[in-house]
């Protein structure tokens, strides 16, 4: 059993900046992918089903995840797919825990992102870190209420994707709790 704190990755806006302006991130490169619930909402034969979903990866980023004194563990809507599709691509191991979501893109009733409240079930009052782009200062005032253990929501800009800075604030983050 370990006492890490978990951290918790989304993947598309903190490892795949999709919203990037620019094609050419330094350092990243493109894969054409299907994932299954992308695949989903796609018209059936069309151009973009076929060519696939557009993911800009950083091979460096799974380094430096694992160098890091956390559990690693996704929390995106790629669910598996993420383990098969995105770690050997960054550099991760295959078998990373994966939050399943029973519901996705539902409206919460008190605005909250829809993942919050699984992620709080799911972390079960243990330390956390969720990297995502779509979290709010709503759903880091849920956490603070209803969730057991220390926790950080890190929003991370989908058209800058994990920057130093995010990797800093994880490490300073971690230390915190041993203090």
């Amino acid at each position: 059993m370990t006492t890490r704190p978990f951290l918790l990755l989304d993947v598309d806006g903190p490892l795949n900046p999709f919203r990037a302006l620019y094609l050419g991130h330094r350092g990243y490169v493109t894969r054409r992918l299907h994932p299954a619930n992308w695949s989903q909402r796609q018209r059936p034969g069309s151009l973009r089903q076929r060519r696939g979903l557009r993911v800009r990866l950083h091979p460096e980023h799974g380094a430096r995840l694992l160098a890091l004194p956390y559990e690693l563990a996704w929390a995106t809507t790629w669910q598996h797919q993420a383990n098969e599709m995105i770690a050997p691509v960054i550099g991760l191991p295959r078998d990373l825990p994966v939050i399943e979501w029973p519901e996705m893109f539902t409206a919460d009733p008190d605005g909250l992102y829809w993942k919050t409240r699984h992620v709080v079930a799911w972390a079960a009052g243990r330390p956390f870190v969720w990297v995502d782009d779509m979290v709010t200062d709503r759903d880091v005032r849920h956490v603070e209420a209803h969730h057991g253990g220390a926790a950080l929501l890190l929003p991370v800009d989908a058209r800058r994707g994990l920057r130093e800075g995010d990797f800093a604030e994880l490490e300073r983050w971690a230390l915190s709790l041993r203090s």
